[in-house]
C-alpha cells in the first residue's frame, strides 16, 4: 500500500475535486503536477481501479473512489479520536488546544496573545499546526483542530464561526527599480498613487492560493492590469527582503514590520477602501466552546484591539 499518509492524499483528491485540472490543483498544494499525477496513479494501481473520473468536467469520484475516500476519512477520524485519548489519560489534568495557523502569520500573531493567556491558563497546552491555509481549513471542519487562526474571514467555509479584529491596511514597498520610486521619501502619503501604476509595476507576489494573492489577483481584475509578475513566494518575509533589495515591488500587510529606509526603497499606505485584510480565529460551527476556549477567543481579541502594527 502506498506510503504517502492518508490525510496527504485526503487533499490531493479535495484538491482535484475542487479544481478539475491537475496543475491548478498541484498550485494549490504546493507541490508539482507531475508527482500529484504519479501519487494519484500510483493508488490507482495498487488499488486495481479508478479513483477520479476524468472523462468529463468537473471531476467527480468514482464508486470506488467514493468508498477508498470514506475509508481514508475513517482512518483520519480514527486516528485523531486515539490521539484525543492518549492524551486525555496522559495528560488529566491538562486541557490540550490545538490551533492551525501559517508559520509567517504565526510568527506575528501568537506572540501578541498566547504568552498572556498561558500565564492565566499554566494547566493549558497548546499544540500548533504550521500549515497551509487550506489544510487548517480543512482540519478545523473535521473538529481535528479546535481553532484556526488565519486572514480574510470573508473566504472561510461557512461550517466555521470566526471573529476578528476589523480591518487592517496594506502596504506597497516600492524599490529604486521601480518608476514609482522618489528618492529620499520614506513614506509617500496616502492617496498620492494610483493604484493601476502600483499595480503595473514589476511585480514580487506571495504563491497563488494564499490569502493575499487572492485579494491582488482580485484587484488585477477589477483594474484590468496584466501583471508583470518576475517572482513568487510562499513566505511574505522573502518577498519583502526581495522588493527590499532592489528585485521588484512587494504588497506586504501592515502586520508585517518593514524598516524605513528611504535610500533604498519607499512604503506606500494603499487606501484602506481599495484593499485591505482583517485576522481572525475559526473554529467549528458546532463545538461547544469551554470557558478556556473562550478566554483564548478574548486573548486574541483584546491584543487585535491594542496592536494596530504587529513586530514592531
Amino acid at each position: 500500500m502506498s506510503n504517502i499518509g492518508s490525510q496527504d492524499i485526503l487533499f490531493y483528491i479535495d484538491a482535484l475535486l475542487k479544481y478539475s485540472n491537475y496543475s491548478k490543483a498541484a498550485k494549490s498544494l504546493y507541490i508539482s503536477q507531475p508527482y500529484l499525477t504519479q501519487i494519484i496513479k500510483r493508488v490507482e494501481h495498487e488499488l486495481n481501479c479508478e479513483l477520479i473520473s476524468r472523462n468529463k468536467l468537473p471531476f467527480r469520484l468514482t464508486e470506488q473512489g467514493k468508498i477508498y475516500y470514506q475509508y481514508l476519512t475513517t482512518l483520519e477520524n480514527n486516528y485523531t479520536k486515539l490521539l484525543r485519548e492518549i492524551s486525555d489519560v496522559s495528560d488529566s489534568d491538562t486541557t490540550v488546544i490545538r490551533i492551525g495557523v501559517l508559520p509567517s502569520l504565526g510568527t506575528y500573531l501568537l506572540p501578541l496573545f498566547l504568552p498572556e493567556f498561558l500565564n492565566t491558563h499554566p494547566n493549558c497546552r497548546i499544540e500548533l499546526a504550521e500549515i497551509l491555509p487550506e489544510k487548517s481549513e480543512k482540519l478545523t471542519q473535521n473538529n481535528e483542530l479546535d481553532f484556526w487562526i488565519g486572514q480574510n474571514s470573508s473566504n472561510i467555509s461557512p461550517n466555521l464561526n470566526s471573529v476578528s479584529w476589523g480591518r487592517h491596511r496594506y502596504r506597497a514597498v516600492i524599490p529604486r527599480c521601480c518608476n514609482l520610486y522618489q528618492k529620499d521619501i520614506a513614506i509617500i502619503p496616502e492617496g498620492m498613487i494610483d493604484i493601476s501604476e502600483v499595480l503595473s509595476q514589476k511585480l514580487i507576489l506571495t504563491s497563488k492560493g494564499s490569502a493575499i494573492r487572492k485579494q491582488i489577483d482580485h484587484l488585477l481584475n477589477v483594474y484590468k492590469v496584466e501583471p508583470h509578475i518576475i517572482l513568487e513566494s510562499t513566505e511574505i518575509n522573502t518577498a519583502l527582503k526581495l522588493a527590499t533589495n532592489n528585485l521588484g515591488l512587494t504588497i506586504i500587510p501592515e502586520s508585517v514590520y518593514v524598516k524605513e529606509c528611504p535610500s533604498d526603497y519607499n512604503i506606500y499606505p494603499i487606501p484602506i477602501d481599495e484593499l485591505s485584510l482583517d485576522y481572525f480565529i475559526a473554529y467549528q460551527s458546532e463545538r461547544t466552546l469551554t470557558s478556556i476556549d473562550n478566554d483564548l477567543i478574548s486573548a486574541f481579541l483584546v491584543h487585535g484591539q491594542n496592536n494596530s502594527k504587529i513586530g514592531e
